[in-house]
């Protein structure tokens, strides 16, 4: 079920109600309606992969529970390694075989060896890197003694399959969000209409400025063989805010749901594209997978500590493996080294922490050097997100070696000139509330907060009647459904 379709405008006024008015005295039954609802929300889909969201859900429960009772360590470790290798199996089944197997067939070919190995037609379950790396984080901290394992398996299921964030994120900690199960939720009202007025954002962004982008980025890249280097260029920064949009829109949408039925979720964007340079970057963009990779891979195999030289390698392992977990092609391996080649130069200059605080912070207006900061490290994410868009390797040098030719100096011309110049005014619209609201949780959660009703409820207007008069005719999933 998409959150920019009429079943979920249907499906999420359902549940809330059943939720504050039928269960409200009730917190088992709570729970155990947002077991159900999960369950609905994801069935829609393939209700076939129900199993595994189930299988997962026991697997991790019951390791939990035996993890706290066991204290050989040895058998722990076992414990553990199973947890390890069910969640992951899996993951890599589904995601991952296809690759492999092509990958395998083709080294022997380029050997001279001629194998046969068959591919097989999988579909991969939405969201399963994202459920799959929460219920593995919580084992993960039940080993290591960081959390109390649970013992009540409606709320460990609630937190597993909760379906405001199961199929993208944000990739949510059992020691943040399983206690918020534990507890009486009483409704907020406050809190409710701040988490409306994240989801108006939300669709905002999905709808009018990443859906109405695709159209362009979409057309240019399909075609990019037809195009000038001055056209390409215009479909990367087109791609580079419909990712944006799409992907924090959903996170958006995610945490202002959460908030109605009285949870609060963890920030998944801190507008990325306002960053000073790579390192800031990342500890803005998708904050959920950036700390999971820190805490249960870098820091385990070492961190920045000892000498710099293993400090850069466990750089490029991560992140090579944040970009290998988001698809099974080598141009998510590439976008991720490229992202590390990136980041290494400010880490031996021992830079890395020096862009922790809010752009311009206190001004209305960054500085020249910070603005030049931002477009150098905004160009240096443009560049590589073709890869992450490319079909495949070859295709993004393809585009790139156009792009520095001299047809980057010709006029750009493409099937769609008009919707791209109306979406450029989006944008530009869309870039300045967001650089106004940058020190917020979400850009307008403090826009309109203390104007007259009227006024109030003209920006709210104005923002809906954005939303259906530019949303796209054709219902468009999420980009992050596919990872």
């Amino acid at each position: 079920m998409l959150f920019n379709s009429i079943d979920f405008a249907i499906f999420l006024p359902i549940v809330f109600l059943l939720y504050w008015f039928v269960v409200k005295y009730n917190l088992k039954l709570q729970n155990m309606l947002i077991v159900v609802s999960s369950y609905v929300f994801y069935g829609w889909w393939d209700w076939r992969f129900l199993i595994l969201i189930l299988f997962s859900t026991l697997i991790d429960y019951t390791i939990g529970r035996r993890l706290f009772k066991e204290e050989v360590q040895s058998k722990r470790k076992i414990l553990l390694w199973i947890s390890i290798i069910v969640n992951l199996g899996f993951l890599g089944f589904f995601k991952y075989y296809n690759f492999f197997v092509a990958n395998f067939v083709e080294a022997f070919s380029f050997f001279g060896s001629q194998i046969s190995a068959s591919s097989l037609e999988i579909i991969l379950p939405v969201g399963i890197s994202f459920y799959t790396f929460q219920t593995l984080s919580y084992s993960i901290d039940v080993y290591k003694k960081k959390l109390e394992p649970t013992d009540d398996i409606v709320a460990f299921a609630a937190f597993v399959s909760f379906f405001p964030q199961l199929v993208a994120g944000p990739i949510e900690r059992a020691k943040n969000l399983l206690p918020q199960f534990y507890v009486k939720r009483n409704f907020d009202i406050i809190n409710a209409v701040d988490g409306l007025k994240q989801i108006l954002w939300g669709l905002f962004k999905k709808v009018v400025i990443a859906d109405n982008a695709a159209q362009i980025a979409n057309e240019i890249f399909n075609n990019s063989g037809d195009y000038s280097g001055s056209t390409l260029i215009i479909g990367a920064l087109f791609f580079t805010f419909q990712i944006y949009g799409d992907f924090s829109g959903y996170s958006d949408i995610a945490i202002g749901t959460s908030r109605l039925f009285g949870f609060n979720l963890k920030q998944n964007f801190a507008f990325p594209y306002f960053s000073r340079d790579i390192a800031e970057f990342w500890r803005r963009w998708h904050i959920s997978l950036s700390t999971w990779f820190r805490d249960y891979l870098y820091i385990p195999i070492g961190g920045s500590r000892g000498r710099l030289i293993f400090t850069i390698r466990n750089t490029f392992i991560i992140f090579i493996v944040s970009g290998f977990w988001h698809g099974a092609n080598w141009t998510f391996i590439v976008w991720g080294a490229l992202n590390a080649l990136y980041i290494i130069p400010i880490i031996i200059l021992n830079r890395n922490r020096n862009n922790t605080n809010n752009i311009a912070e206190g001004n209305s207006l960054p500085s020249l050097y910070e603005l030049f900061s931002m477009l150098l490290t905004f160009s240096l994410t443009v560049f590589a997100w073709i890869f992450f868009r490319a079909e495949n390797v070859a295709h993004a040098f393809s585009i790139i070696s156009e792009i520095f030719s001299l047809s980057s100096f010709v006029a750009p011309s493409f099937i769609g000139m008009q919707l791209a110049f109306k979406t450029f005014l989006l944008i530009i619209f869309f870039v300045t509330i967001e650089w106004i609201g940058r020190t917020e949780e979400y850009a307008i959660a403090s826009i309109g907060h203390n104007w007259k009703r009227v006024f109030r409820w003209s920006w709210y207007s104005f923002l809906i009647f954005l939303i259906g008069f530019f949303m796209q005719t054709v219902k468009t999933d999420f980009i992050y459904f596919q990872f």
